[in-house]
């Protein structure tokens, strides 16, 4: 008889020690909106990425930094290539985006939920032209970039995305058919850039760091021959969540936004900060590389100071995609930006 009780008694302390560390493991995240999420819990948030490069920064930079931990937030990234960045949004498997306005501007065409953007990121085309060490053109000008390009294979990334749309732009600048006058390679997959080029499937690629400094430090290309963070101020890549998101839940919104813009006017101010979560975030890259790509970012003023959309950096944005033909629509700031957070910041 002792011994029944003995064993009630055991399974009882097991089912309490059970539920108590059920308990602590609920204790880290909470869906927004609940009470859970009322009463100091952080609040799990997905935020997806088309890929991982250090254009998203700041982004990593209020991971690590604890920013938006402050907010009471935790932020999972979660890699979506191929364009499937944009669709997990739609589909409910993340909460917001990072990436380019025009993405959405092509999802929200008979979308009753459209994508707004809510806090910039990358205000600069952040697209660099490569070309096979030892065979970049000798000169800039319209003429020699056109005479360069025509007939080449180039690696343009994914069809429909920012660094494709960007290079056929380009082309079309020139005078050049970019269906016809060159080679125009597609691969779904942005990681492929550098093994393209150097195994001779392209003569030129399109690619921003850490895929730059990888490049040169393989030997496969030289300092990129043309920039496009030349054309200025350019929503590049943006948080963006859904409208029923702002409607419904829109203190979360708020406290994602605010830990952007603490991050981007972090990176502004400490850059050994900065050099750090680059480091943690890629570790394979060699301190040369890890350097080179930082000093990139400033030189070209990649990132945002303050998280504004200008209607001339999506204007500029949109009109590449108008030009290319891929967007026949029309559009409007309003229809695809949201500043009311990022102005509250500033209150």
């Amino acid at each position: 008889m002792k011994k029944k009780n003995q064993v009630k008694l055991s399974a009882v302390l097991l089912l309490s020690a059970a539920l108590m560390l059920a308990g602590c493991g609920n204790e880290e995240t909470a869906e927004p909106g609940t009470a859970a999420a009322e009463s100091g819990k952080l609040t799990k948030l997905v935020i997806a990425e088309p890929l991982h490069y250090t254009g998203y920064l700041p982004l990593y930079v209020a991971q690590r930094e604890g920013y938006f931990a402050e907010e009471g937030l935790e932020v999972e990234m979660l890699q979506a290539a191929g364009g499937a960045h944009v669709t997990s949004v739609v589909s409910g498997d993340a909460w917001g985006v990072i990436g380019g306005p025009e993405s959405n501007a092509l999802a929200n065409i008979g979308n009753s939920d459209p994508i707004i953007s809510v806090s910039n990121v990358v205000n600069r085309a952040n697209v660099y032209l490569m070309a096979k060490k030892g065979t970049a053109p000798a000169g800039s000008s319209d003429e020699e970039l056109k005479a360069f390009l025509e007939g080449k294979k180039v690696n343009a990334g994914r069809h429909g995305g920012t660094p494709n749309l960007l290079t056929q732009y380009l082309l079309l600048e020139l005078g050049l058919d970019p269906q016809k006058d060159v080679r125009l390679l597609e691969p779904a997959d942005g990681s492929t850039v550098v093994a393209m080029v150097q195994q001779g499937a392209a003569d030129i690629a399109n690619g921003a760091e850490p895929q730059i400094s990888d490049g040169m430090e393989k030997g496969v290309w030289d300092e990129p021959f043309y920039k496009f963070h030349d054309l200025g101020d350019y929503a590049y890549s943006v948080l963006s969540v859904k409208q029923s998101t702002i409607e419904k839940d829109p203190e979360t919104v708020q406290k994602a936004v605010n830990a952007v813009v603490k991050a981007l006017k972090a990176i502004q101010e400490d850059q050994e900060m900065a050099m750090e979560v680059l480091k943690a975030e890629f570790p394979t890259l060699s301190d040369t590389a890890a350097q080179a790509a930082l000093d990139r970012a400033y030189e070209d003023q990649l990132w945002s100071p303050d998280g504004i959309i200008s209607e001339e950096a999506l204007d500029k944005d949109m009109n590449v995609m108008i030009k290319t033909g891929i967007y026949k629509g029309e559009y409007t700031y309003d229809g695809l930006v949201d500043m009311q957070f990022v102005n509250k910041t500033a209150e």
